[in-house]
């Protein structure tokens, strides 16, 4: 059965990578599928993204809090993946009412869209930074939500806006939760294209606080991946964790692109903490490993491929540095 699937924020880091394996057959179960894109195209959406498959999708330009919208182009799908959100911590602490309303309301708009429009399956792609920090171990995924950043609240309100749905209506609907994604194609504000494309430029690095802050990192591809398995593999209703294979301190992480780039710490400039930074996250990814999930790119290689391409692709992240972005 050929599919057709509604991509939300699919010429977002994430989602573009999604359609790009997608269209060019790189889920096989789904092969020939018919896919849409909607997007709202803001700073961190880029439709030059997907021109390794132009032409292989019809792309809709709008917002998921728009019902009147979405009422015309979500009916017809089989399955709606929503990876439109506001993501980037900082900005959710200087201008939160954006993410507010993507991320709770633009999700809320969106499922419902879909259950009136008979929707087979809704993928909800959310974060690790739901559940807050956590010392040791790690979370599972009947862990409690305490965010504490507004956007990892706004995540939380739109998953739970999500799952609601499934248990009120019956919609089939799965959240993937994932930690820190990287690779080719992320928009130079998160930690690593921000400090790759810095450092490129001859311009210093800025680390928050002791740099001891823990991530999680999986390559952007094993985490589409995650979704995809969950998509085809998943139960309705549930919860999975999409988790990597390598755990750094944020100094660990800036050590390592500096030694890719042979540079010394005194590229680092250290400044004060971000309010309220989350001190570790950590994903048991159990669930989604008993479906068959693992990782197939190594943090080494895979930093090792990404930092070659934003070295080798200044024409594509140089103009959003000159946009004022």
């Amino acid at each position: 059965m050929v599919r057709r699937v509604l991509v939300a924020g699919g010429a977002g880091f994430i989602g573009s990578h999604y359609v790009r394996t997608l269209v060019s057959g790189g889920y096989p179960a789904w092969a020939g599928a018919s896919v849409t894109v909607l997007d709202k195209l803001t700073y961190s959406g880029n439709l030059t993204s997907l021109d390794p498959v132009n032409g292989g999708f019809t792309f809709v330009h709008g917002d998921i809090c728009d019902a009147e919208l979405l009422a015309r182009v979500v009916p017809g799908h089989d399955v709606v993946v929503n990876f439109a959100a506001e993501t980037h911590v900082d900005r959710s602490i200087t201008a939160p009412d954006v993410f507010a309303m993507t991320n709770v309301l633009g999700a809320h708009r969106l499922v419902r869209a879909s259950l009136e429009a008979n929707v087979g399956l809704f993928l909800q792609v959310s974060t690790d930074e739901v559940y807050g920090s956590i010392a040791e171990g790690s979370w599972t995924e009947d862990a409690p939500v305490s965010p504490n950043s507004p956007y990892a609240a706004a995540k939380a309100g739109g998953d739970h806006m999500a799952l609601a749905y499934a248990r009120t209506h019956g919609l089939d609907v799965r959240v993937t939760r994932c930690g820190n994604n990287y690779g080719p194609y992320q928009y130079p504000e998160k930690i690593i294209p921000l400090f790759v494309t810095r450092l490129l430029e001859g311009r210093k690095v800025p680390l928050y606080g002791d740099g001891r802050n823990e991530r999680e990192w999986i390559h952007v591809d094993d985490h589409c991946r995650g979704i995809q398995l969950v998509a085809e593999r998943g139960r309705a209703g549930e919860v999975y964790h999409v988790s990597g294979s390598t755990s750094l301190t944020n100094l660990e992480l800036t050590e390592r692109l500096l030694h890719a780039l042979r540079l010394g710490p005194e590229m680092i400039d250290w400044v004060e903490d971000r309010k309220g930074h989350d001190r570790r996250y950590a994903l048991d990814d159990s669930k989604l490993r008993s479906l068959g999930f693992r990782p197939a790119t190594t943090f080494d290689d895979g930093l090792a491929d990404t930092v070659r391409w934003y070295r080798e692709r200044a024409d594509w992240w140089r103009p959003l540095l000159r946009g004022g972005q």
